[in-house]
């Protein structure tokens, strides 16, 4: 089950108090189930992998082609399909659906989603310049980029100079990030911090890809619990 990941929605945020008092901000996520609709063989596409759906859509707004497609495959039409490499597909059949209980023992995640729009930004707001001097010879251009090229050698500009531009809107993971709880039955989790995204804009979850050795919240506070215990025990 490591390599399946959910699709949901980012529902806002709200915070989480421990025993201590301590509160931790924390990001809710209303995850779909996933309903495996495929199984792709090796020998056929040369990979194994599976492929599910997520989200309901009408039939009246599906292709002829997926309509005969998710008719073939005798399961209600799926809004997106994803496909998940799976080196044993044994494991899984067609028509079997996940929520939440996948990340059963997980403590890190990543999460992908896009980032909010901010249309056309200037230099200072999209790549955090500090702009040209406030007075002493700088007229009417103090929040420009500066010097945008060189001189006649080479004698243009560069690609992937930093200007003023398009800003937002792309997709962004963010790793590393600590699952606080989750809610089998209304199928939430709630991520620690921010994440990428407007309300109601698509996230998609998977188990953190990287092997973290850190601590979660509640291992640190029991940690600092047992200290404390074995100084009073001391002191005694």
């Amino acid at each position: 089950m490591s390599n399946l990941q959910l699709i949901g929605k980012k529902l806002g945020m709200t915070r989480e108090f421990y025993e201590s008092g301590q509160s931790v901000p924390v990001t809710v996520l209303k995850m779909e189930k996933a309903r495996i609709i495929n199984l792709i063989e090796k020998e056929k596409r040369g990979y194994s992998a599976i492929q599910i759906g997520f989200g309901n859509i009408k039939a009246s707004k599906l292709s002829k082609q997926m309509k005969g497609f998710f008719a073939k495959k005798n399961t209600e039409p799926r809004k997106t399909l994803k496909e998940i490499r799976i080196e044993n597909i044994q494991d899984y059949k067609e028509g079997n659906e996940f929520g939440v209980e996948i990340f059963e023992n997980v403590k890190f995640v990543d999460v992908k989603s896009k980032t909010i729009g901010k249309g056309f930004a200037g230099a200072m707001k999209r790549h955090n310049f500090s702009g040209l001097r406030a007075s002493h010879g700088v007229s009417i251009s103090h929040r420009s980029h500066g010097s945008t090229g060189q001189r006649q050698d080479p004698g243009k500009v560069f690609k992937n100079k930093k200007m003023a531009g398009h800003m937002g809107d792309k997709f962004r993971t963010v790793q590393n990030l600590e699952l606080i709880k989750k809610d089998n039955e209304n199928q939430l989790l709630f991520i620690k911090g921010s994440i990428p995204g407007s309300k109601n804009s698509e996230v998609t979850v998977t188990k953190s890809v990287k092997n973290l050795k850190k601590f979660t919240i509640l291992e640190k506070l029991e940690a600092a619990k047992k200290a404390k215990n074995i100084a009073d025990k001391k002191k005694k």
